[in-house]
């Protein structure tokens, strides 16, 4: 069901823009499971193709260019918006829920600036795969519905094929749609959002006298606890722009992301990033530095007071998130005050060794409280003999738990992902589909929806980077 978009009422939030349809389109990929989920599942591929690449829009779709602003790398921007891309509409599902369609490289808008509003087939690849796999990690994002490419050129760097990326969210309101208003006068409307996110997301909360600010503070929770996950998978998001951040604390804008191979926490994703603001190890710092931004934006309706209290759980809800999680990856069921430690010390060798993130915390599901070192393990160390006490600390550590090894393993196994989507996976999937073959897309697809599972037949995806991934850039125009 098409419902009219909600934007089609709201419009000081945007304007109304019809896509620039793509040329020669063709489509390449569509997230059936999504789509039935949707109710989605009558349309035909011609369909999708139609609403994919602009040609062709069913009845009901109000497209529409959002505007907002945003805080870019520290410093303030005061118009942005949807420069490449339009919400087409809203569909409500079987169960209720209601879902946006996003449709990005649909063509210019008022919010272009000086860019010809396409997306390329090499970051639409990125987004897509992307999305998906850190769905099916467990980590809240927007969803990749349909692809569409075309032979209509592009210029970035280089001359690339165009192609467009319809995603879909619960909502895309973001933490710099309400900086927009706040600077440019428009308080009102800032609590006209509120109330449409209250209404639509988490009615729950519209018979709380302190409605909105229970709304900021869910918001602080909940962008505490997805930066904890991405902490705890190794995920990089590469652009925590304020214009990034949902407002239901989703991942959002896929662009030079990257999954930790080597472990490092200084780590910078993004080589458009040169002060390395948005480094691994800075990500939390950097999701309370935004919430301040969206707590100033809210200031004139919710009082000083409750925002600083909300604000004061970021922490506490990120340390604690992160370090349940991270003692569900080291296979600890209770927990003990030398736990941190622990970590500490792990992560130390870690860094000083650059051991590989994903592999490590995989394979030491299979070292058992008592006797030696598997050699799965050791392979990833290239100092074996720096861990040994390590290697004591932690064994004694699973003995207290009094679990088999059997057990333990499984559990594990259910929190460390054997397969993420590393930057030289995604790099060969996107060399194939730019020369015509899909076909590499959709075997990382699938194994990517099953990331805590043994894939023997995968089992290459699972390996340490090559010495060449090292060569992969990608920055903001990935």
């Amino acid at each position: 069901m098409i419902l009219n978009n909600l934007y089609a009422t709201f419009d000081w939030a945007g304007t109304r823009v019809e896509p620039t349809p793509l040329a020669e389109p063709r489509l390449l990929l569509i997230n059936h499971e999504l789509a039935d989920q949707m109710g989605l599942q009558g349309l035909s591929d011609r369909q999708w193709l139609d609403i994919t690449s602009g040609t062709r829009l069913p009845t009901g779709m109000a497209p529409f260019a959002q505007v907002y602003a945003g805080h870019q790398f520290g410093g303030y921007s005061p118009r942005l918006g949807d420069g490449r891309a339009l919400l087409l509409g809203e569909v409500e599902a079987p169960d209720g829920q209601r879902w946006d369609l996003h449709l990005k490289g649909a063509g210019k808008t008022p919010y272009s600036r000086f860019g010809d509003g396409r997306a390329v087939l090499r970051s639409s690849i990125r987004e897509y795969l992307a999305s998906e796999a850190m769905h099916h990690l467990g980590i809240p994002t927007t969803r990749a519905l349909c692809l569409v490419g075309s032979d209509e050129p592009v210029y970035r760097e280089e001359v690339e094929s165009g192609a467009a990326l319809l995603r879909a969210a619960a909502s895309h309101v973001r933490f710099g749609h309400f900086e927009y208003f706040f600077y440019s006068g428009g308080e009102q409307h800032i609590a006209t959002l509120l109330d449409y996110l209250i209404d639509t997301q988490w009615p729950d909360l519209a018979k709380d006298p302190q409605g909105y600010a229970a709304l900021f503070e869910r918001v602080v929770e909940r962008t505490a606890h997805l930066i904890a996950q991405w902490q705890a998978v190794g995920f990089c998001h590469g652009v925590m722009n304020t214009d990034n951040m949902s407002i239901l604390g989703l991942t959002l804008d896929y662009g030079p992301y990257g999954f930790l191979d080597a472990y490092d926490p200084y780590h910078i994703c993004n080589h458009s990033d040169y002060a390395g603001r948005y480094a691994y190890d800075q990500q939390p710092a950097v999701g309370f530095w935004n919430l301040q931004r969206l707590a100033q934006s809210l200031s004139k309706l919710i009082p000083i007071e409750q925002l600083q209290e909300a604000l004061g759980k970021y922490e506490y809800a990120l340390l604690s998130t992160f370090s349940e999680l991270m003692r569900q990856k080291l296979g600890l069921s209770g927990w003990q005050d030398e736990d941190p430690e622990l970590f500490r010390q792990m992560f130390t060798l870690m860094a000083e060794q650059q051991v590989d993130y994903t592999a490590w915390f995989r394979r030491l599901s299979s070292l058992a409280a008592g006797g030696p070192v598997p050699e799965e393990i050791l392979a990833l160390l290239t100092k074996p003999d720096a861990w040994q006490e390590w290697f004591r600390r932690y064994q004694a550590r699973l003995a207290v738990e009094h679990r088999g090894q059997v057990e333990k393993k499984a559990q594990m196994d259910l929190i460390n992902p054997k397969y993420v989507l590393r930057n030289h996976l995604a790099e060969q999937a996107i060399k194939g589909a730019e020369q015509g073959d899909i076909g590499e897309c959709e075997r990382l697809l699938a194994i990517l929806r099953r990331p805590f599972d043994e894939q023997p037949e995968a089992e290459s995806y699972a390996q340490p980077a090559p010495d060449w991934a090292k060569q992969i850039c990608v920055s903001c125009s990935s």
